[in-house]
């Protein structure tokens, strides 16, 4: 989907931001282009640093950044990004945020926090009764300051809403890809991704989007730990008895316990995460397709076909030819 020309993204700027948070996002959504009718790359959004004041900022790190506006002169925008920083903790910097935040939120389209930039958004009460996530570090900390959320630790970024939230630091680069993926689709957002040398979405980690991080993010059960360690051993032994005997159950109990938690059975949850991670390592690695099969637990290439074909409607061959790179179309 093609943006309209130009959508404004307001980056918040503050004594004591953690410089990656800010400037990391701010990188992707300058890189977005897209090709326009002339030949030429169009420009797909508009960028503003917004201070607390018109005075340069420091950065943990001593960086001095300087801001386009203030929040005085509040200028429209699609998409408010709050990167993270040590202030946001404590003091008076997350309470001016905040109040800032609750008068103008009804009037921007999506409002994201990077890293710990959630403790500006939290006391404000719009995300009371979402799933929000932030920096394993603190996920403990928000979590008893602020009761009404559900804080998921494990979770790179999670979308509630308007509303996302992100782990700390690269992250914010991962919640701006997806931001823009969103927007403009996945040839824009890849095409970033390339502009600043990381992956579309980080292989083995925690995708928002997918159908089962889905059922992750919506359970606050004791399976959600276990869940995470199946996600980062696709090519174990994920049988029923397996799981069970890794979260001390029976598998009978198992099974019905997993079912309620997640309305799939187990063996329907474990093909849709290595359907879903080998989708992504075909677009964006250079592994054979039989490898990457194995790579995530298929015993054998047909039976990776037919599954494959079955979840998506194409074979895994077609689908590298019209989602991968250059380099690993070839190998087919």
């Amino acid at each position: 989907m093609k943006l309209m020309k130009s959508k404004r993204v307001g980056f918040l700027g503050y004594d004591g931001v953690q410089a990656l948070d800010l400037v990391g996002p701010l990188e992707a959504f300058m890189s977005a282009r897209s090709d326009d009718s002339n030949g030429g790359r169009e420009v797909l959004y508009e960028t503003v640093v917004i201070g607390l004041t018109n005075k340069p900022f420091t950065a943990e790190t001593g960086v001095v950044l300087y801001p386009h506006t203030t929040i005085e002169k509040f200028p429209f925008l699609d998409t408010l990004i709050i990167p993270g920083g040590r202030t946001l903790r404590s003091g008076g910097t997350s309470s001016t945020i905040s109040t800032w935040i609750k008068e103008r939120a009804n009037n921007i389209r999506r409002i994201a926090s990077v890293c710990t930039g959630v403790y500006a958004l939290a006391p404000s009460g719009l995300l009371d009764g979402r799933t929000v996530s932030t920096h394993w570090r603190f996920a403990h900390d928000l979590a008893n300051r602020f009761p009404a959320l559900n804080v998921d630790c494990n979770a790179l970024f999670i979308k509630d809403g308007k509303f996302y939230t992100s782990a700390g630091i690269t992250a914010g680069i991962d919640l701006a890809l997806a931001l823009i993926e969103e927007d403009c689709g996945r040839r824009v957002a890849l095409s970033v991704a390339r502009e600043l040398v990381v992956y579309l979405k980080r292989p083995g980690g925690q995708e928002q989007f997918s159908e089962p991080l889905q059922f992750q993010t919506q359970t606050t059960d004791s399976f959600t730990e276990l869940t995470v360690w199946v996600k980062g051993h696709l090519n174990h032994d994920l049988s029923v008895e397996a799981l069970a005997k890794r979260a001390c159950l029976c598998p009978r109990h198992f099974s019905r316990r997993f079912k309620q938690a997640f309305g799939v059975t187990p063996a329907v949850f474990v093909e849709t995460l290595r359907l879903d991670e080998a989708r992504h390592r075909l677009a964006e690695h250079d592994v054979r397709i039989k490898g990457i099969g194995a790579s995530v637990g298929f015993r054998s290439a047909k039976a990776f076909r037919r599954a494959f074909e079955r979840k998506f409607g194409v074979n895994p061959a077609s689908f590298r030819g019209r989602f991968g790179t250059r380099a690993n179309m070839a190998d087919q």
